[in-house]
């Protein structure tokens, strides 16, 4: 361990066996019904671990075609919307400290897909666990090329959960 990490694997796996301080259930657009998964966030000493598991993505027979997938934390607090953007109550990129893209709090980890299925887990101190709840999570159809203004061209909402607060212990 160095001195600018104050959690080991140790910590993390600990973590992952606790019940999670916020989650947020994820489910597809009309246009994509089979995505469904969770997005659990633990609180730790050097930041929010973020674990998701998502099953339903779109996927393709080609394997050097494997579907990536843009993926985050937007700053509505809905997962509403219209007939031209079905999570359109989700806002844009959580961005509480105006910083340009791929900064902002809300910009995490593509999602990697794997026959339809997807599993991430990465530490941040982008954001605490209090700013986030409300908010909502976002899977995008394209990768985020993580350096388009003002949000990486990841397209089209394809999936969206509310976070909500959890009692953790």
């Amino acid at each position: 361990m160095n001195r600018f990490c104050t959690c080991g694997l140790k910590d993390i796996s600990e973590a992952l066996r606790r019940y999670p301080c916020a989650a947020a259930r994820i489910m597809g657009s009309d246009d994509y019904p089979d995505i469904i998964g969770e997005t659990k966030f633990y609180q730790m000493s050097s930041g929010v671990l973020v674990a998701t598991e998502v099953i339903g993505l779109p996927a393709s027979c080609d394997i050097c075609m494997n579907p990536v997938f843009g993926f985050h934390i937007h700053g509505g607090s809905g997962c509403t919307g219209n007939d031209e953007d079905p999570f359109a109550d989700a806002f844009s990129h959580y961005n509480p400290n105006a910083c340009e893209h791929p900064f902002h709090s809300g910009d995490l980890p593509p999602l990697f897909g794997n026959n339809g299925y997807a599993l991430s887990v990465f530490l941040t101190n982008r954001f605490s666990l209090d700013e986030i709840i409300g908010r909502t999570i976002i899977i995008h159809l394209n990768p985020d090329d993580f350096t388009s203004q003002p949000a990486g061209h990841s397209g089209t909402k394809i999936a969206c959960g509310n976070i909500v607060r959890y009692y953790c212990g």
